[in-house]
């Protein structure tokens, strides 16, 4: 993968909607997995990254958790496409125990009101 282009995002452009579903990659430039979700504390900073491994289509996905300082976020170009960097390889990943997001210290099910 060329980085010429490659522009880290600001602190103000780390949201869910620029990073949920941004493909994650290893120190060799393969691909790792994809943002999944974000686990944020209360007062809205960012705790941990879900990244989802491998599987097809949904089935066989494996989710894993990340502190979320060990990603670095880049963009291509002024407005390309979001994507991260990680420092494990595809294989030290996959080593890293599921993560079950009901077992979160906090977590809560969001379930929208019925009008």
């Amino acid at each position: 993968m060329d980085h010429k282009e490659h522009i880290p995002l600001s602190a103000v452009e780390l949201t869910e909607e620029n990073l949920l579903g941004a493909p994650v990659y290893g120190p060799g430039d393969e691909t790792v997995g994809s943002i999944g979700d974000l686990s944020i504390r209360e007062a809205g900073e960012v705790r941990m990254a879900i990244i989802d491994v491998g599987g097809f289509l949904g089935i066989g996905t494996k989710h894993i958790a990340v502190p979320f300082n060990t990603l670095q976020f880049f963009r291509q170009g002024l407005t390309g496409p979001v994507h991260a960097h990680i420092g494990l390889s595809k294989d030290q990943v996959k080593d890293l125990p599921d993560h079950d997001r009901e077992e979160e210290p906090g977590f809560v099910v969001y379930v929208p009101p019925l009008i």
